[in-house]
């Protein structure tokens, strides 16, 4: 879940973000932060309880409404796989000497390689767990240079000089809105006979927020730092040149370490949990999940061939992610409203903390619609 959220628009995000908010950025990631953990625990905790997938229960209590989600959940995640296959290749480009294109094509032969593996889910593991320590590493080693002023920083984290609603939203969306917040809790689901003890699901659907805020943080504090220095960001590729400010050419490397690592890891991510929302619609997707997982890397590494880095859907899909999470959030909150399960009671601080945040995020939602979408034309 975790890599899934670092990918290639999470380091562009944070860091045009930050460069917008400078210390404010903190009070932004906390409030994230805060709702991030609120959906996810909801989320895992009713798939788990009930052991099915999202779409699965949602077809269960109201027919028709797991289709729905689960074509939302794919469009946007072939929308993103789009992005995350161009900044792979992105990766690719800055530390090697080939095309953008030619390291798009290379990085998804290596996801399809992961996928032909005999044992899918233990390859896939062990792949997301390496690149995600050597991304926090990387992250770390850069922001011990930039040197951020820290007393600034918890300073506007409590109170913050502005405000403002669509860094929250893009923020949330990119680490529980569409795909990603039922990534972790389908991988827990798959090959089980019974659904986990829910201590682990707590545990797993926690630490995987605490991943992505520490990644974030780290590339928070690293911006600012260098901000802060005078240096000026490239706007073509705001994150590269942070790395390039604090390290020099060494830092530009690094940064296509890192780039590379987070939109691989995203691309197997968005590609395994799409397919497990289409496991529900025909039992073709079930008996024939590699092939499909396969069908859905390649799919999205021809569109950006063909068609370029996807700059517009993005920020489309983007938005579109902080409508999904308070739908997808409200459909499963409803259900469990809806239906009792024996030896299992949902905290109520939970799920009335999760109905604040639904509600909270689709108003703060079509702020950013009204005021954003406008700017795209």
């Amino acid at each position: 879940m975790a890599t899934s959220a670092i990918g290639p628009g999470f380091l562009t995000q944070t860091t045009v973000f930050t460069q917008q908010l400078m210390a404010s950025m903190g009070f932004v990631i906390l409030i994230s932060v805060l709702i991030d953990i609120i959906a996810q625990l909801n989320i895992w905790q009713i798939l788990t309880a009930n052991n099915k997938r999202g779409s699965e229960l949602a077809n269960e209590v109201l027919p028709g409404s797991g289709h729905a989600l689960t074509v939302l959940i794919c469009l946007g995640g072939l929308a993103f796989n789009i992005g995350n296959i161009s900044g792979a290749g992105l990766g690719l480009n800055i530390l090697f000497p080939v095309s953008v294109e030619t390291g798009s094509i290379i990085s998804a032969v290596i996801a399809v390689v992961l996928f032909l593996s005999k044992d899918i889910a233990k390859a896939m593991d062990l792949f997301v767990k390496v690149l995600g320590f050597v991304m926090l590493g990387l992250m770390l080693y850069v922001v011990f240079f930039a040197q951020p002023s820290m007393g600034e920083v918890v300073h506007r984290t409590i109170l913050p000089s502005t405000i403002n609603f669509t860094s929250i939203v893009t923020l949330v969306g990119g680490t529980v809105g569409g795909y990603i917040t039922f990534a972790g809790a389908h991988r827990l689901l798959e090959n089980k006979t019974a659904a986990p003890a829910m201590s682990e699901v707590k545990r797993s659907a926690v630490t995987g927020i605490i991943i992505t805020a520490c990644m974030r943080i780290l590339l928070f504090l690293a911006v600012l730092g260098v901000l802060q220095q005078g240096a000026q960001l490239n706007d073509a590729n705001p994150a590269a040149s942070v790395f390039q400010s604090a390290l020099g050419n060494i830092g530009y490397k690094l940064f296509g370490i890192v780039l590379w690592s987070a939109a691989i890891t995203s691309v197997v991510g968005s590609a395994f949990t799409s397919v497990s929302f289409l496991k529900t619609l025909h039992p073709f997707f079930e008996k024939q999940q590699r092939a499909v997982i396969i069908s859905f890397i390649l799919l999205s590494t021809c569109i950006f061939l063909v068609w370029g880095k996807p700059v517009f859907i993005l920020v489309i899909v983007g938005t579109l992610n902080g409508f999904i999470l308070p739908f997808s959030l409200g459909l499963m909150l409803w259900i469990m409203m809806r239906k009792q399960l024996p030896g299992y009671k949902h905290p109520q601080w939970l799920l009335w903390s999760g109905w604040l945040v639904v509600a909270v995020m689709l108003w703060m939602s079509i702020v950013t619609c009204i005021n954003e979408i406008p700017k795209l034309f």
